[in-house]
């Protein structure tokens, strides 16, 4: 049925990485099409303040990852540092963490967000760090601080707009679908000068954040992966297309 509904049809990934979702969406007979709308970059300090926080990794008792990105800059550090529970806000994250740590996870939520980790992570207290996205929302964090840790969180990389070229954004708008996994790649439309609400192609969200962030600027989301899996928004896509 998935293959159905994709086969011939175009779908835009706007995330900074196709990563295994390309081959998820191809592999459905969907014609995949990359184009970024937010790139990723080390954070405003250079790392100052993550290489700080990891040398003293052994104060914490928890490091917790938000996403692939934050696991990326921070698995290599936790590979000699055993004592620290590790947890992340997803299997795919997870995934990128272990095989940098060199260990297994320790927490893995059965709702890949933010608030998902918070229901399952053990109440008490201690130390957690969180290395996350410069633009990351204060959930986690605020969270953590309610079930009773000391929170400290650091910007592990940062996301940058990517204004699409006048080539990618005729690719856009003669989409089937647009796949969202943030809303700040809605802001990389309006840096370009294009009105997201404009765009005539189905709009699939990853994750309700992101479909709120639509719906602020007009844009009508048509349909919201559950989780960021790439079964999950393979069938997503397919719901929307269907």
């Amino acid at each position: 049925m998935t293959a159905g509904a994709l086969a011939g049809r175009r779908v835009v990934v706007t995330r900074p990485e196709l990563g295994s979702l390309g081959p998820a969406l191809a592999g459905a007979a969907a014609e995949v099409v990359h184009v970024p709308l937010i790139s990723i970059e080390p954070p405003a300090d250079g790392g100052v303040a993550l290489a700080a926080a990891l040398a003293g990794l052994e104060s914490f008792d928890w490091l917790v990852v938000t996403s692939a990105n934050g696991a990326r800059a921070v698995g290599p550090a936790v590979a000699d540092r055993p004592a620290v529970r590790l947890a992340a806000v997803g299997p795919a994250t997870a995934a990128v963490l272990a095989a940098l740590a060199g260990r297994e996870v320790d927490l893995v939520p059965r709702r890949a967000r933010a608030e998902g980790l918070l229901a399952e992570f053990p109440p008490g207290g201690g130390r957690v760090l969180i290395a996350q996205a410069d633009r990351a929302a204060t959930t986690l964090a605020e969270g953590l601080r309610a079930l009773g840790y000391r929170v400290t969180a650091v910007d592990a990389y940062r996301t940058t707009l990517r204004a699409p070229s006048a080539a990618e954004v005729a690719l856009l708008e003669g989409a089937d679908a647009v796949l969202l996994a943030s809303g700040s790649a809605l802001d990389g439309w309006l840096a370009a000068g294009v009105d997201p609400s404009a765009i005539g192609a189905a709009v699939v969200a990853i994750g309700p954040s992101t479909a709120a962030a639509a719906a602020r600027l007009g844009v009508r989301v048509t349909a919201v992966a559950g989780t960021p899996g790439d079964a999950d928004v393979v069938a997503a896509v397919a719901a929307a297309l269907a």
